[in-house]
C-alpha cells in the first residue's frame, strides 16, 4: 500500500538565522530545550532538518515511506524587509528537491506573512510554476490570526487556487498566554508545557476556531484547512463548541462542527495512539484523515505498522495512506 505523509519538515539555514531573533523572542528557552543535545523527544540535528536527499531518502525506504510532502520551518518570524526574498529562496529549493525526486517528494509553500502584500503573488507563483500543492503557515504572525484583515488575500488567493492551507503549530504568543504557561517552571519544563506537550496545540486549535468564528469559510465556502495532532484538540470539543456557541450567537451560515467536517482535513502527525485515532475515525471519519509522521521531529519507525494494526477497513486505510492525499493536494 502506498504511503504518503504530508508534515515531514525541512530547514533553510538562511530562514533559521534570520528567524532566530523573533523566535527568542516569543520563546525565549525554545533553543536549549529543542537542542540536539538536550536528549529530549522532537530535537533532530540541523543536518538532518536540512537534508532533502539520500539521508531523507533512505529514512523513508527504511520504514516504507513513499513520499513525503515537504515544508519549510519559522518563514513567519522572518522580519518583514528580508521575508519576500528568502520566502522566495525556500519555495525554488523545495521545488527542485520535487524536481530532483518527483516520485518521492510534494512540497508545500511558504509564505511571507510578515510582509503581507507579497504573499499573494508568492503563493501563485509556488503553486503555478513550481508545481508546490498549497502552503503551510506556522501560527501566528505579529501576534495576528489569519483571520486578520491584512491576511484575507492570503486566504482568497489559496481559495482562488484550490489548493489548502495547512495550519501548523507555533509557541503561544506573549500576547496569548506564553506567561501564564511558564510562570513559575524551570525553563526546560515550561517551554516544552508551552509548546510541544500542550501549549501550541491548543494555540492552534483556537486559532483555527477564531477562523471559522470570523466568518472566513462563509467567505470562502471552499477554502480547506489541514490541522495536525489529530485536528489540535478541535474534535474533543465539537460538540461543547456547537451547544455553546450555536448560529443563534455566531451569525454564521452554518455550525461549527459543519464547518470542521467540511472545511478542515485532520492528519496524527506522527502520534500514533490508538484511541485518538478510535475517537476521531468515530467523530468525523477516515474520509478527511491524511497521514503524516511529522519528520523528523518524529522518526519514520512505527508508522506503516499502525496504519496497518489498526483495525480499520482496507479502503479506509488506503484513503488515510494515500487517496486522500492524493485528491486533496492533486498529486
Amino acid at each position: 500500500m502506498k504511503l504518503i505523509t504530508i508534515e515531514e519538515h525541512t530547514l533553510h539555514a538562511g530562514v533559521a538565522r534570520a528567524s532566530a531573533g523573533r523566535t527568542a523572542e516569543i520563546s525565549p528557552g525554545f533553543g536549549a530545550s529543542y537542542a540536539p543535545a538536550s536528549g529530549l523527544p522532537y530535537s533532530p540535528s540541523a543536518e538532518v532538518l536540512e537534508d532533502l536527499d539520500e539521508g531523507r531518502l533512505a529514512a523513508m525506504d527504511a520504514d516504507g515511506i513513499d513520499m513525503q510532502v515537504l515544508s519549510n520551518l519559522t518563514t513567519q518570524y522572518l522580519p518583514a524587509d528580508v521575508a519576500p526574498e528568502l520566502v522566495r529562496d525556500v519555495n525554488d529549493r523545495l521545488a527542485a528537491a520535487c524536481t530532483r525526486h518527483p516520485d518521492r517528494f510534494a512540497a508545500f509553500a511558504s509564505v511571507p506573512t510578515t510582509a503581507p502584500e507579497h504573499a499573494p503573488d508568492e503563493l501563485r507563483r509556488a503553486v503555478q510554476e513550481l508545481g508546490l500543492v498549497g502552503t503551510l503557515i506556522h501560527g501566528r504572525t505579529d501576534d495576528e490570526f489569519l483571520s486578520a484583515e491584512r491576511f484575507d488575500p492570503i486566504l482568497r488567493t489559496a481559495a482562488e487556487l484550490r489548493v489548502p492551507i495547512y495550519l501548523h503549530p507555533a509557541p503561544p504568543t506573549r500576547v496569548s498566554a506564553a506567561d501564564s504557561y511558564e510562570a513559575g517552571l524551570e525553563e526546560v519544563v515550561a517551554t516544552r508545557f508551552a509548546t510541544a506537550a500542550w501549549g501550541w496545540h491548543n494555540e492552534s486549535g483556537v486559532h483555527f476556531i477564531h477562523l471559522v468564528l470570523s466568518g472566513v469559510f462563509d467567505r470562502y465556502p471552499e477554502l480547506q484547512f489541514i490541522l495536525g495532532h489529530w485536528g489540535e484538540a478541535v474534535p474533543w470539543y465539537l460538540d461543547r463548541l456547537d451547544e455553546a456557541l450555536p448560529r443563534k450567537a455566531t451569525g454564521l451560515d452554518r455550525t461549527i462542527g459543519d464547518y470542521v467536517r467540511q472545511n478542515a482535513y485532520y492528519t496524527p502527525s506522527g502520534m500514533f495512539t490508538t484511541p485518538h485515532l478510535r475517537f476521531c475515525t468515530d467523530l468525523l471519519g477516515t474520509d478527511r484523515m491524511i497521514y503524516s509522521v511529522d519528520y523528523p521531529f518524529v522518526g519514520n519507525a512505527g508508522a506503516r505498522e499502525f496504519l496497518a494494526g489498526s483495525g480499520l477497513t482496507e479502503s479506509a486505510q488506503r484513503d488515510i495512506a494515500h487517496r486522500n492525499a492524493e485528491r486533496l493536494l492533486h498529486l
